[in-house]
């Protein structure tokens, strides 16, 4: 269609203007069924036919430019701005959608015939489903619908304003017209905007255009309660009361309908829309639908003409499967617990029929031996009442008895445990036991431990426990060997490790103290020291030696050769380290200090800052310290 300038301003000025007037519209009352359903239709291809109904240029590819449109299953692959969309058409997998991508100029750009005759003087719902398919922000589409009669007077119109962008989500655009004697309507959409400046949008898909008739506000239900859904249980025999209450013209005629399998069929006689009764024998489980349908007399037998109210549904249902349980048998003092997997309310009841509990899963706390015997829950569900029994045993909990609840054992040693009182047990920890299962284990810990022993009688169990005291086997160290000169004493140094031990020396000579860990000894010639660790709680005695070394006096030597071949390189003072932090110091003739040296641990090797001293005679320092005598005298050294 080629619109000239004049032309496009005009009609352009007139859809403003008509779109300022119009609001939005829906229908207040009940809607009929769609007596008109374009939904593009479907097939196996990409694309449909070209359906012949627009001035835009039909492509059957996917390259969807301006001015251009096409009958497709998705969007996807047509623009890389465009959301990936499919046909709004529920559950229709290979249907269409008609998707436009609009001129630069205002204009029309789809009119069609609607090839189903309406009723006359009738009010009709148009709505149609729309989705603006840029995802950025761009030139948003406006659309106006118009429906005309045959000889293109305009029946109602509709403005969209600008469809929002960055938006997936299908949305439904619609209003309310009324048809005149005429039964022939057509559906126009305009294209309302300018796109001078050739800006990217006004892009959009279009699907599921409907017609249906709009009439009274009908609202309908089932029994007193007025529910949408009734649940009723299979093999029931019940009589359902339908009504409906209705706003609208006091000469409108009423029929009830149902469901026949897939298509709506009249109830002979059922015309009275404030009761209608729906009678069960030995109820089938499945669904049945019902409604009730309205219109004006002289429209009446036209299916098209009608509005109906809201679905009314019987479910007649199986009886559900009621499996109640419980945990018993249950210990006296402990709790009963029921529960049961089917949805519903609840009635338990006690073995003497009182009710106890509405609760899916009740508790019975500190359960006694009279409340012992047979339970019942009653389950109502969808429409069904069904009655489950358990039988519950509350039973005396075993005395557990344990033996010797702390005994005392030495490490690496075990002991038994004694448990009685049930007919099965368990034991945990299970680290250190011969066997966790029966009643006297050997226990064998390395380390002090706690064991819980669970004694069973039945299904009921109690608990005790025994604390396996692990007492450390001793240990001795008498410390390291000494050297005492004659004459002088030493220091020995002792320890011992375990539990509950004591200790001593022997022999019991020349030693100041023979319970202390530290005494001193003065031994007349080599002794050997014996630190003996006794455990106070029975277990082994732990020895060790200590060899003390008696010398009658230090050894001096007046001469040394430290020539490097390995004889008398070193001058070796014997006995020296029996002394406690002797200081020995090395002068030559001129008194010049070239050794000094405390505990002598390393003898003096002749050199001096690293540097051999020269052949020849030195003097010599030794302080014992203790308040004794200083040793002094000289020596040679050669080469």
């Amino acid at each position: 269609m080629t619109w000239g300038y004049t032309k496009l301003t005009a009609l352009f000025l007139l859809l403003t203007f008509s779109a300022a007037k119009v609001k939005a519209q829906v229908c207040t009352g009940s809607l009929g069924d769609p007596v008109v359903n374009i939904d593009f239709g479907r097939g196996s291809a990409d694309a449909g036919p070209d359906p012949g109904f627009s001035s835009y240029t039909y492509v059957s590819d996917r390259n969807v430019r301006d001015g251009t449109y096409t009958i497709a299953k998705t969007t996807i692959g047509m623009n890389r701005n465009w959301y990936a969309v499919t046909n709004h058409t529920p559950d229709d997998v290979d249907g269409y959608m008609m998707v436009v991508n609009a001129d630069r100029n205002p204009g029309i750009f789809y009119e069609s015939d609607v090839q189903i005759n309406l009723c006359p003087n009738t009010k009709y719902e148009f709505a149609a489903w729309l989705l603006n398919m840029l995802d950025y922000s761009g030139l948003k589409p406006n659309i106006t619908f118009v429906v005309l009669d045959m000889n293109d007077i305009e029946l109602g119109s509709y403005n969209t304003g600008d469809i929002p962008d960055q938006d997936r989500n299908w949305r439904q655009y619609g209003f309310i017209f009324q048809t005149t004697t005429s039964t022939r309507v057509k559906i126009r959409m305009i294209n309302n905007v300018f796109n001078v400046n050739d800006a990217g949008g006004n892009d959009i898909v279009i699907d599921d255009i409907t017609f249906r008739a709009c009439g009274p506000d009908i609202k309908a239900g089932i029994g007193t309660s007025f529910n949408r859904v009734q649940d009723i249980c299979e093999g029931t025999t019940t009589t359902l009361n339908l009504s409906a209450q209705t706003v609208g013209s006091g000469t409108l005629r009423y029929q009830w309908q149902k469901d026949s399998g897939g298509s709506w069929a009249d109830i002979p006689g059922a015309t009275n829309p404030s009761s209608y009764n729906e009678s069960f024998t030995n109820a089938i489980p499945g669904l049945y639908n019902y409604r009730l349908t309205a219109a004006e007399p002289g429209n009446f037998n036209s299916p098209n003409c009608r509005t109906v109210s809201p679905i009314l549904t019987v479910k007649v249902n199986s009886p559900p499967m009621v499996n109640a349980i419980s945990n018993g048998p249950v210990c006296i003092g402990d709790a009963i617990m029921f529960d049961v997997s089917t949805d519903g309310t609840y009635e338990w009841r006690r073995p003497n029929g009182t009710l106890f509990s509405t609760e899916k899963s009740p508790v019975i706390l500190d359960a006694t031996a009279s409340m012992s015997g047979s339970y019942t829950l009653t389950v109502k569900s969808l429409g069904c009442e069904v009655t489950s029994a358990i039988n519950v045993n509350v039973i005396p909990p075993p005395i557990p008895v344990v033996d010797n609840p702390a005994p005392q054992i030495c490490e690496g040693t075990s002991v038994q445990l004694n448990a009685s009182g049930g007919t099965s047990y368990s034991w945990s920890p299970t680290i250190g036991l011969s066997d966790p299962n029966v009643a006297n284990p050997i226990a064998s810990p390395t380390v002090t431990t706690l064991y819980t022993v669970q004694v069973k009688s039945g299904t009921c169990y109690r608990e005790a426990q025994v604390n396996v005291i692990v007492n450390k086997v001793p240990a001795a160290d008498a410390g390291p060997d000494k050297k005492i000169l004659s004459g002088y004493d030493v220091k020995l140094n002792g320890s011992v490790s375990g539990d509950g031990v004591r200790y001593f020396w022997t022999p019991n000579t020349d030693i100041d103290d023979k319970n202390s860990l530290t005494p001193r000894v003065s031994p007349k010639e080599d002794t050997d020291y014996i630190l003996h660790a006794e455990s106070t709680m029975g277990c082994v005695t732990a020895l060790d030696t200590v060899f003390v070394k008696v010398y009658n006096g230090l050894t001096v030597p007046n001469a040394f050769s430290p020539n490097g071949d390995n004889i008398n390189d070193a001058w070796n003072i014997t006995a020296i380290d029996a002394l406690d932090a002797p200081v020995v110091k090395v002068m030559n003739r001129y008194g010049t200090l070239i050794f000094e040296s405390t505990d002598y641990e390393k003898p003096w090797d002749g050199k001096y800052r690293n540097e051999d001293v020269p052949v020849g005679v030195y003097y010599y320092i030794i302080d014992l310290k203790n308040g004794m005598k200083p040793v002094t005298g000289s020596l040679t050294l050669i080469r």
